[in-house]
């Protein structure tokens, strides 16, 4: 699968995702808005909307890596990019014609989520294949940082958008965002691949991937990990919102500020990701990235009137950066200890169990906070959070201090190599 020519490949691809992160992180905060301002949402609808944005995951997740590996990889994000840019742009065209419902976001949301399964584990599967095995760990850091600053520029971009153009026309941008990244991505060499004359079925292809991952001593205690942290990431997704405007009574300026303040903690942890991988080590670090996401997300529920605000700010920074130390370790490591075979399969089964757990959390969390408030429900996720370190502590990483320490071919049974 080696597509390697020069530098200026890897930063189209970084520049076409940038791209699209900024739009989507302006449609962020208006399509959540839309829902609460224009179509008087309730908080059961708040979570239908949330948890559609990451359905998909549990719908294709599994599937998705067999697909990526099938397909040609270039034409599978660009095809994604194309029907995103449709799905968004549908919203605004139906509202100028009165027609604008909460069942249209949901729908709209999902098929976002469907594209955004296939590119993401695309996009995962393309990076080893532009970049050397050594620079991964940088190259990782880097695009976690550049998420950091667009979901730290987005939804200050997209609050003040909101506040000046309405949440409706704001999803525009987030159209045109896919748009350009579809350009950009074109521009990109195919994948080289030699696919075999048959191809296994797909469900002998799944199952081997799956066992891959679940019976691997370090991907499936780190991949449990995530999942309990993105369980806690679905039921923010849902009630931030409700609980900055409903609750706290935040302008939508301020909604749009306080929820970017996440991109100055991801851009923090991913800074400073290379240099605690280094000195710890990998599996330290993800210990100590988990116990720092459970004090964020304890902090955030905290006070009232601006000290809220400011709890708010200080839990979202120190969440986000515990979580993107988490992120990036675990998958640099499976990008370099996966069998390039089982590469894609590999990054389909951990989002599907660990993004799967983001709409569970979603409608649970949009459910609890219509009957105990926003408020106690955060407080109660927060505690969820202990999960992830919990999870790890009983497993074989607490001994660690390096993920790579642990022979990756000791613990699992190898899956039998596919074409």
């Amino acid at each position: 699968m080696t597509v390697r020519q020069g530098a200026g490949v890897f930063w189209r691809w970084w520049a076409a995702g940038t791209t699209s992160q900024v739009g989507s992180a302006v449609g962020a905060v208006a399509l959540p808005l839309t829902a609460l301002t224009v179509l008087d949402a309730s908080a059961f609808e708040m979570g239908l909307v949330a948890a559609a944005s990451y359905v998909a995951w549990l719908v294709i997740g599994l599937p998705a890596g067999v697909i990526v590996q099938r397909l040609p990889l270039r034409g599978a994000q660009v095809g994604a990019d194309l029907a995103r840019a449709a799905a968004v742009a549908s919203i605004p065209l139906a509202w100028w014609a009165g027609r604008l419902t909460v069942a249209q976001l949901v729908v709209v949301a999902l098929v976002v989520s469907f594209a955004n399964v296939l590119f993401d584990v695309a996009n995962s599967t393309f990076l080893p294949a532009i970049v050397s095995r050594d620079q991964l760990h940088s190259r990782n850091s880097l695009t976690s940082a550049t998420h950091a600053v667009t979901q730290l520029s987005g939804p200050s971009l997209g609050g003040l958008a909101v506040q000046a153009l309405g949440a409706v026309p704001t999803m525009l941008v987030d159209a045109a965002s896919y748009l350009v990244s579809a350009v950009l991505l074109r521009s990109l060499p195919a994948r080289r691949s030699d696919a075999p004359d048959r191809w296994p079925p797909v469900r002998r292809m799944i199952a081997e991937g799956w066992r891959y991952v679940t019976r691997h001593r370090i991907m499936g205690p780190t991949m449990w990990a995530a999942t309990a942290v993105n369980f806690v990431c679905g039921a923010q997704l849902a009630v931030y919102p409700l609980y900055l405007v409903r609750e706290l009574h935040a302008p939508a300026a301020l909604v749009g500020v306080l929820l970017a303040v996440e991109g100055v903690g991801s851009l923090v942890g991913a800074a400073l990701t290379p240099w605690i991988t280094g000195r710890w080590g990998s599996a330290r670090s993800v210990l100590v990235g988990c116990g720092v996401a459970v004090l964020g997300a304890a902090a955030v529920p905290l006070g009232a009137g601006w000290p809220a605000y400011l709890a708010f700010a200080a839990g979202n920074v120190v969440f986000a950066g515990g979580v993107v130390v988490l992120s990036v370790t675990t998958r640099t490591y499976r990008q370099t200890a996966s069998p390039p075979e089982l590469l894609s399969r590999v990054m389909a089964t951990v989002r599907f169990v660990s993004w799967g757990a983001i709409p569970v959390g979603g409608l649970a969390a949009g459910t609890l906070a219509g009957l105990v408030g926003a408020r106690a429900t955060l407080v109660v996720f927060a505690g969820a959070t202990l999960l992830a370190p919990l999870v790890l502590f009983r497993s074989p990483v607490r001994r660690l201090r390096d993920l790579t320490d642990l022979d990756a071919d000791e613990p699992v049974r190898r899956a039998t190599p596919v074409g």
